[in-house]
């Protein structure tokens, strides 16, 4: 790092005399810079993404959230900043966790000062290292942010979860067309695919990867953007990535929801958008796409079983509270049936976003093929399909975005 460069901190604990004996250790520390305090862990996020500091010291016992949630957060929200965490407690279990959750070191309270010091300056380096990673590679940051003299801030990218309760309606068909209607010259696609026993999406793209999310999973703590590089297969025709299930069904029980769900935090750094398509039963991995996921694209068709599979779904979703997250979506839809999208989503107490026409020529050809039915015939009706439920993704992320900052200044009162 250059002698000008400053590393910028932020201390994080509940106590204030703490606090202040944080900032008087490294205080005379030419190259530190603290730019901001705070006494638990919802103003630790909301300073972390107001200073866009280097480097938390963050506590890890506070009373309304502990350190390592508080670092998660800080991580998913400011991929940038690094965590030191301190403790008064010398439990491997809590380091494990503060690892795991982000955090780049570990030390106990109170804190020798060179210790410290050391630890600030090499949390500096790690998050300057990744923020020229992030420049050569990454598709979108803050330029304006940056030429103001902030750090640039990586945009990220929104995780979109194909979905049915209900195997055989068309998730994998719906999922890697809509990878490629998505794709744009100006953005970066990527397609993970979460049936990991048996998962086709490849054959799907007619692709065959060398490697498979098996090879990022089990690195998901120690990620950067050439190992992804390495690993993703780049689809010919169109240009998304593709991220394989594992080649053998045994090696799908070595992935933990937790490294799979570091894995897609990580990815979302390098993505505009990441279709997660899933197995029809909730694994711990599918589990772990719905808790990240900005979207998840419920499919279901017009006969009754799959109908009867999504309503127990958005139950659960309901009670999970991500329901807000769902976008409900017909597929093989027949406008000779009786059961209308009206009707489905009076019904089922949830609006339809968009339906892809029944075609039983066209997309069963297109998928023996391994050539998706936007690329082989953009003017098919289920290729518009698929178009105008692109549209009414981007409509959705603007509506979010915009409600967005008006929900956290409601949220602050």
């Amino acid at each position: 790092m250059p002698d000008k460069e400053m590393v910028r901190v932020i201390i994080v604990d509940d106590n204030s005399d703490t606090r202040k004996v944080i900032n008087d250790l490294i205080r005379f520390e030419e190259s530190i810079e603290v730019v901001g305090f705070a006494g638990n862990g919802e103003e630790a996020i909301r300073l972390a993404q107001e200073t866009k500091p280097d480097v938390a010291i963050m506590d890890i016992n506070m009373p309304d959230m502990d350190g390592i949630t508080a670092t998660e957060r800080i991580r998913k929200k400011v991929p940038f900043t690094r965590v030191v965490i301190l403790t008064v407690q010398n439990d491997p279990n809590y380091m494990r966790r503060a690892m795991i959750a982000g955090a780049t070191d570990f030390l106990s309270k109170p804190p020798n000062p060179d210790d410290l010091i050391t630890a600030i300056l090499r949390a500096g380096q790690m998050a300057a290292e990744d923020r020229k990673k992030a420049a050569a590679v990454l598709p979108a940051y803050n330029l304006d942010a940056a030429q103001a003299g902030s750090s640039p801030v990586i945009q990220k990218g929104k995780i979109i979860t194909v979905y049915s309760p209900k195997g055989g309606v068309g998730c994998t068909t719906i999922a890697t067309n809509l990878a490629i209607a998505l794709k744009k010259t100006d953005n970066k696609v990527l397609i993970v695919d979460d049936d990991l026993q048996f998962g086709d999406v490849t054959v799907f793209l007619n692709e065959q990867g060398r490697n498979s999310l098996y090879d990022l999973t089990r690195r998901a703590e120690e990620l950067d953007p050439e190992i992804i590089e390495e690993v993703v297969t780049t689809h010919k025709t169109s240009g998304i990535h593709i991220l394989s299930c594992p080649p053998s069904p045994e090696l799908a029980e070595t992935i933990t929801a937790e490294q799979f769900k570091l894995t897609l935090q990580f990815l979302q750094q390098m993505y505009n958008f990441i279709i997660v398509d899933t197995a029809s039963y909730l694994t711990e991995t599918v589990q772990a796409a719905l808790e990240v996921s900005d979207y998840i694209l419920l499919i279901t068709t017009q006969d009754i079983p799959a109908l009867r599979s999504c309503s127990v779904f958005l139950s659960i979703a309901n009670e999970s509270k991500i329901i807000d997250r769902v976008l409900f979506v017909l597929n093989r839809f027949d406008n000779r049936l009786k059961l209308t999208a009206e009707t489905i989503s009076e019904r089922l107490h949830h609006p339809v976003i968009g339906s892809i026409v029944l075609d039983d020529r066209n997309i069963p050809y297109s998928v023996n093929r391994g050539t998706p039915f936007v690329l082989e015939n953009p003017n098919l009706l289920a290729s518009r399909n698929i178009h105008n439920l692109v549209d009414q993704i981007h409509k959705r992320i603007q509506q979010d975005e915009t409600t967005a900052p008006e929900r956290e200044l409601v949220g602050r009162k």
